[in-house]
């Protein structure tokens, strides 16, 4: 599977393209569908452009989406950064489940963050699947030793190493960190790192992701008009 992430929390000046408001997130994901994509991760926006929890823009974000792309998984991030109260996120996630066609299909949840494991119950609780983050080996070895929850639709396996020289390898310490799971591992990289680590991904077999979230560049340097552009080129990568 290839996975489309839309903006993930760069600011709306980080690219003209960049889908901050609702109606272009709903826009490029029409145009990602188009091309064969039926996953998309967003993190939707306040009026302010600000990354939120808040139902409200979760809701818009999602219904939208929906309409444009019938048929898409819709992802949404539960990330401490926007909130830091992890009983506040809970609530958020539980009032996502009242949200209808609103409701997300999925939402990330971070190994690392404090009530990790209280928000993955919240989610399965309102039937809401998990895509659990986990960002360095500890990470895995920590999700190893807890195990996976039941909610969980796969492991996000991150390498955060930019440096395209080296983020492959911390990639691999990852996912030798997590060893067997009963769910897949989607392995995807950040700037620099994004395309060496996709291509790993994509000659082992693993689900990967593109998209403005993880990078604005093409792999050839050039800047990229859109999402669509990025999993164009992603889609063109033989390994």
């Amino acid at each position: 599977m290839l996975q489309a992430v839309l903006n993930g929390s760069r600011p709306a000046d980080a690219h003209p393209a960049l889908p901050v408001l609702a109606r272009h997130l709903a826009r490029d994901a029409r145009a990602v569908a188009r091309l064969g994509i039926s996953s998309v991760h967003v993190h939707p926006r306040g009026p302010n452009a600000e990354e939120t929890l808040d139902p409200v823009h979760v809701g818009d974000a999602v219904a939208l989406i929906r309409a444009e792309a019938p048929g898409m998984e819709i992802g949404v991030t539960t990330g401490r950064w926007i909130q830091p109260d992890p009983v506040k996120r809970i609530e958020a996630v539980l009032a996502w489940g009242r949200l209808g066609v609103g409701k997300p299909d999925v939402c990330s949840v971070n190994v690392h963050e404090k009530g990790w494991v209280d928000v993955c119950k919240a989610a399965a609780s309102v039937g809401i699947g998990v895509e659990l983050g986990v960002w360095t080996s500890g990470d895995a070895v920590t999700l190893r030793q807890h195990g996976v929850p039941p909610s969980t639709v796969r492991v996000l396996a991150e390498s955060t190493v930019s440096d395209p020289e080296t983020a492959v390898a911390e990639a691999v310490r990852i996912l030798r960190a997590l060893g067997s799971l009963p769910v897949p591992v989607l392995l995807h990289g950040e700037e620099d790192g994004a395309w060496p680590v996709l291509e790993y991904a994509m000659r082992m077999g693993l689900d990967t992701r593109i998209g403005f979230e993880d990078v604005l560049v093409r792999p050839d340097g050039w800047l990229a008009t859109g999402n669509d552009d990025l999993v164009d080129a992603a889609r063109k990568i033989y390994v």
